[in-house]
């Protein structure tokens, strides 16, 4: 059977660039059946979906649903429901937790201030603490939005939690339906396509020494997609693959040629070339599309250390 995501393998489509952005995550527990947007179709109430799109419109907080792997048959709503909520900004990261009984004291959340990645708010309203568990390993499984994330991610998540894996969600989206299995690993907030178990507990056990693992990694949400891409270049070229040390300082340019300036904590600086071409030839970029497409891809182009002088001129 050909579906977008074995279409995109088989092209060897590049994953480096793909991710979704967002500055910060906030995660609230929903069982039972999901919708293609899940905030307004799930069990959740959709009139508080709506608001809490709107309360995050524009303030770089992205909000998912999130439930326990396994199945999905509606047993009622949980006294208590789980809530995350993580800062991907380097020098900035963080992970808080919380319960809540009544998902509508998420409104009472300081979005803006969520985004800039002050947690203040969180823990006021929630009663939220630090996450002190394993790193989270969020699968995307919703199906309605892609037959691939249910076809290749449920089992996947199935899998890991069946094995011990602690800290295993299915979440409601992360973009880019045809790397089926995708995944985002909290704190840290890197995104991965084509997962495979094996390769999730590396990338875990990675997360948990404070490393990143960049093979069949899409990006840092913390950058838009030239600056996932000149990050992970950079990692690649520097052997540098400590977690919260590189940052994209600056990105000049735009579409189809950006210079993108990524900065270590060290002091040292390289500048990106990264260019934005087609994934040629068009392909179906979901499986609910019968439109041919040439989804954008970031190639980087060059890679270079920038001197003393080079950055005094």
């Amino acid at each position: 059977m050909s579906t977008c995501s074995t279409v995109s393998r088989d092209l060897d489509e590049p994953l480096s660039g793909t991710a979704a952005t967002a500055k910060t995550w906030l995660l609230l527990e929903q069982p039972g059946p999901w919708g293609a947007k899940a905030l307004t179709s799930s069990h959740l109430d959709p009139a508080l979906g709506r608001a809490l799109e709107a309360a995050a419109k524009g303030t770089g907080v992205r909000i998912a649903l999130i439930r326990r792997p396994g199945r999905h048959a509606d047993f009622g709503t949980p006294a208590m429901r789980r809530v995350y909520a993580a800062h991907t900004t380097p020098g900035k990261v963080w992970l808080r937790e919380a319960g809540t009984a009544d998902p509508r004291r998420l409104l009472d959340l300081d979005f803006a201030a969520l985004g800039r990645g002050d947690h203040t708010g969180f823990d006021t309203a929630l009663d939220g603490r630090p996450h002190t568990g394993d790193p989270l390993a969020l699968v995307c499984t919703n199906g309605k939005r892609d037959r691939c994330c249910a076809l290749l991610g449920r089992p996947l998540a199935a899998e890991l939690a069946a094995s011990g894996v602690d800290g295993v969600w299915e979440v409601t989206h992360l973009g880019g339906h045809r790397f089926s299995p995708t995944l985002l690993v909290l704190p840290y907030g890197y995104a991965y396509g084509r997962a495979e178990a094996h390769g999730v507990k590396e990338i875990l056990q990675a997360v948990r020494e404070g490393r990143i693992v960049v093979e069949g990694c899409r990006g840092s949400s913390a950058w838009e997609r030239p600056g996932q891409a000149a990050e992970l270049a950079v990692r690649t070229t520097a052997g540098e693959y400590a977690a919260d040390v590189l940052s994209v300082a600056r990105t000049d340019g735009a579409a189809p040629r950006w210079e993108v300036t990524v900065a270590h904590v060290d002091g040292r600086r390289w500048r990106v070339v990264v260019a934005q071409g087609a994934s040629l030839p068009p392909r179906a970029e979901s499986c609910g599309t019968s439109v041919l497409g040439a989804p954008a891809r970031m190639d980087v182009v060059a890679v270079r250390e920038l001197n003393v002088t080079a950055l005094a001129g």
